[in-house]
């Protein structure tokens, strides 16, 4: 059976005592076996991070910026093996397969141009002859700690700042897919990154633990639950680290009565439903403002949502497939039981789908439920599935409220065609992304992404200028120079000549 090992000083290897199973979603079968290390592993990975790092810190941002392009290149060339590789672990289909690491390429082609944003400032004449400038100085050995529904996306947005910056990285991927980000480790090597610079470590939480007790890991980067979130800032914090940790969501989608429902319904079947809802910028709250909207919308959901095409994920014509374990459909089953039980109605029912040939797929139907409740612990918790809850507002200020009073506050849409609400909506609604007839408000790479409230814990957002600043630390210079008698020759600086 195919093993995936850490990938310690630019090779497999440093394997383990403990095995985790990875499965095939499609199939619901074991399809490898995964390493899961400890803190003597990690300690290799650290220590081949020391002995590489300065030099790498010290090598010009331009050539470190070359490396990147290259490396970007390189993913390219091998998107192909790639996506097939991230879709037979995790389940999402091709197409979304791809876009999860082009995604991530967004980020590297950011760090394509890390020589002008590591430009620090300078001040001439602060004083009385003093100049003050400020440089922008890794961190040393910085750690992404990344989850199962992004495995290419995610250690990109993490690994490519953190790397071009000058810094060693150590990526945890989850146990569930880890050979996207293995692969991934490789292509750095061949882009020419030296040994070192880039490792994988496998495992669960005591791999996790070792990470944020290690005293030289000076920086953590985290996505997963928000429970977990917060358990990793506070351990990472309490050990003198840097930490960004980014946890749950539960997006809200706000429908006002002037929206083009038809682009509306559209929206949310990718929305809502792609990937198996398996994102954390879903939206699986929809909230139609006034009960006219609401069943307007409603009437347009249902045939589309009984439209979509469940299938396998080399199937090209499915719009999304298998969650990634049994664990997790089971979950998510039981997310839709408790909604019906706390009297939501259950429109369409995703349970009991299955698939011919693919019995034992992991595979969940589509599901719609209405008239669900702000009281409904289904509505304040994530269900991280192919689920789409209708909450009904009455106006404009209660659509607004049940965004910003939620317990997350990760990402929100609106749909209008009214310049003023969306612009009053935008500037009032307690949330950290937003979209305006955009149903999944990622910002681009060179813009930052991060929640608000349980969604995120830490001060820094990822990529962008805010992932550059979280992957360095500001040293600032204060100099004057005495006078040397600049008009005195015996003390004038004299350029050599050939004699």
């Amino acid at each position: 059976m195919r093993q995936i090992d850490h990938f310690i000083s630019g090779s497999a290897g440093a394997s383990s005592a403990r095995f985790g199973d990875i499965m095939d979603p499609n199939n619901g079968v074991v399809q490898a076996r995964v390493a899961l290390g400890d803190a003597a592993v990690l300690e290799r990975a650290v220590q081949a991070a020391l002995a590489a790092q300065p030099a790498w810190a010290m090598t010009n941002p331009q050539r470190r910026a070359r490396v990147m392009f290259e490396f970007k290149r390189l993913v390219e060339a091998n998107m192909n093996e790639l996506a097939h590789m991230l879709s037979s672990e995790h389940g999402k289909v091709i197409a979304d397969s791809k876009g999860d690491i082009q995604r991530g390429l967004e980020v590297i082609e950011f760090c394509c141009g890390i020589p002008h944003v590591l430009k620090g400032e300078y001040t001439q004449g602060a004083g009385p002859g003093i100049d003050v400038y400020s440089m922008r100085q890794p961190i040393g050995i910085g750690a992404g700690i990344t989850p199962f529904n992004f495995p290419g996306m995610i250690p990109l947005w993490m690994s490519g700042p953190a790397i071009a910056t000058g810094n060693a990285f150590i990526i945890k991927p989850s146990e569930r897919d880890p050979s996207v980000p293995v692969r991934l480790a490789e292509l750095f090597i061949e882009a020419g990154l030296p040994e070192g610079i880039c490792q994988v470590v496998h495992g669960d939480k005591e791999m996790v633990d070792a990470i944020l007790d290690h005293p030289a890991i000076g920086a953590v980067s985290f996505v997963g639950s928000s429970d977990i979130a917060h358990y990793v800032y506070n351990r990472g914090v309490a050990n003198g680290k840097r930490v960004q940790a980014m946890g749950g969501a539960k997006n809200h989608g706000i429908v006002m009565p002037d929206a083009d429902l038809d682009q509306v319904v559209n929206d949310l079947a990718g929305a809502a439903f792609g990937s198996a809802g398996e994102r954390c910028m879903a939206l699986p709250v929809v909230v139609p403002v006034g009960d006219e909207t609401a069943e307007r919308l409603k009437a347009k959901l249902i045939p589309a949502i009984e439209a979509l095409r469940i299938g396998i994920s080399t199937d090209a014509e499915a719009h999304y497939g298998p969650v990634v374990t049994a664990q997790h459909k089971a979950k998510v089953e039981g997310w839709i039981q408790t909604c019906a039980d706390e009297g939501g109605e259950l429109v369409i029912d995703g349970r009991g789908f299955t698939l011919q040939g693919h019995e034992e797929g992991f595979f969940i139907g589509p599901t719609l439920f209405d008239h669900v409740t702000t009281d409904m612990e289904s509505y304040k918790e994530e269900i991280f599935g192919p689920v789409l809850q209708m909450v009904r507002a009455a106006n404009f200020e209660e659509a607004l409220s049940l965004a910003s009073n939620h317990q997350y506050g990760n990402g929100v849409a609106i749909f209008t065609r009214n310049g003023h609400a969306a612009r009053e909506f935008a500037a009032r609604v307690n949330v950290g992304m937003v979209g305006i007839n955009v149903p999944i408000p990622v910002p681009v790479a060179y813009h930052s992404f991060g929640g608000w409230k349980r969604s995120a814990f830490g001060d820094t957002n990822q990529h962008g200028m805010e992932g550059v600043k979280f992957w360095t630390k500001v040293k600032t210079i204060t100099q004057r120079w005495p006078d040397g008698g600049v008009g005195d020759a015996a003390n004038a600086f004299v350029i050599p000549t050939m004699g």
